[in-house]
């Protein structure tokens, strides 16, 4: 009876979630080549680890090399800033140099290959856990839920570097058999993880990112922020910036004509709370004038920019300290 990998079954179904995307036309960014080089590792896998594919084994560890680098380029122009060459290029230099002990050093391979996969993991964790204002291309709709998502594809990339070293374990143990299972069960679960986390519409920006404003080099200033504010304010009264769900830090800087950290650190002083906080406490107000005019919860969140049901439901309580049908209620036992 034919028996299909562990690998092979999981390089269909990325290769199916990759397909899904390209029909949704997603398929033109990094998170998307993400989960097709995630397919093709799986089926690499397969091949060296089940059917002895010599050429795959050889080619295993380069490819496998090259999932770090290209979750860092995919996190970075997701969530952070636009591809640029000269920043994200030299990142190739990494499955470059394992190319290299591949055909000329293979024994640092056991610790090369964990110590790319811990680094690159930690650094996407540390900024990503900065929160939503170090995300600046991603939309404040989305509150922290891309950051959420990945620290935990950071996270996947940390455990499969101790999977790795497991499989070092192993040989020096004399256990040299389990190598297979260990690869099979940790690679194929973390690239299954990437995948299925790529999928969220949180990842996806849906502007096109132009060119930043500079950051400039200069000392806190309260007189700054406060006319940092003064602007804001204006900006938001007059454009109503805030009923668009797919607003993003980026695209409040631009229109400023200001740094994203220099908006972001006045939000920050001056209110106490971060820039998806301080869009959404407007865009709540909006809601409960909504409400007030007899709309229902839903026409009411999308009226005032939310696009998803648990993020307006959270934001909701945490400023009225209610839920929404419970404040209608509220409101017409005090009319009364």
């Amino acid at each position: 009876m034919p028996v299909l990998p562990i690998p092979l079954f999981g390089s269909l179904v990325l290769a199916f979630l990759f397909l899904k995307l390209l029909l949704d036309g997603r398929g033109r960014s990094f998170v998307a080549v993400l989960l097709l080089q995630g397919a093709g590792q799986s089926l690499i896998i397969s091949l060296g680890q089940h059917y002895g594919v010599a050429w795959a084994l050889w080619l295993q560890p380069i490819t496998a090399a090259a999932i770090p680098p290209l979750a860092w380029i995919a996190f970075e122009t997701s969530a952070v800033r636009r591809f640029e060459m000269r920043r994200h290029l030299p990142h190739a230099l990494v499955p470059a140099f394992i190319a290299f002990c591949v055909v000329f050093a293979r024994a640092p391979l056991d610790f090369l290959i964990p110590a790319v996969f811990l680094g690159y993991g930690v650094a996407i964790l540390v900024v990503s856990s900065r929160g939503s204002d170090a995300l600046p291309i991603t939309r404040l709709s989305a509150g922290n839920v891309p950051s959420l998502i990945w620290r935990a594809i950071a996270v996947s990339l940390i455990v499969s570097s101790f999977g790795d070293a497991a499989i070092v374990l192993v040989q020096i143990l004399g256990h040299g058999a389990w190598q297979s299972w260990i690869v099979a069960v940790s690679s194929t679960g973390m690239l299954m993880l990437l995948g299925a986390l790529s999928l969220s519409s949180s990842l996806w920006r849906q502007e096109a990112v132009e060119d930043e404003v500079p950051e400039p080099k200069t000392q806190v200033d309260p007189e700054e922020d406060a006319h940092i504010m003064a602007r804001l304010e204006a900006l938001m009264a007059q454009q109503k910036l805030y009923l668009d769900p797919d607003l993003t830090l980026n695209q409040i800087a631009r229109r400023l004509v200001l740094p994203v950290k220099a908006v972001s650190g006045a939000i920050n002083r001056t209110t106490g709370e971060n820039v998806s906080r301080y869009i959404n406490a407007r865009r709540v107000a909006v809601a409960c004038e909504a409400l007030q005019n007899g709309e229902s919860v839903t026409s009411a969140m999308l009226t005032a920019g939310f696009n998803t049901k648990s993020n307006f439901n959270r934001e909701f309580l945490r400023i009225k300290q209610t839920s929404p049908s419970q404040w209608i209620q509220q409101q017409a036992e005090t009319g009364r």
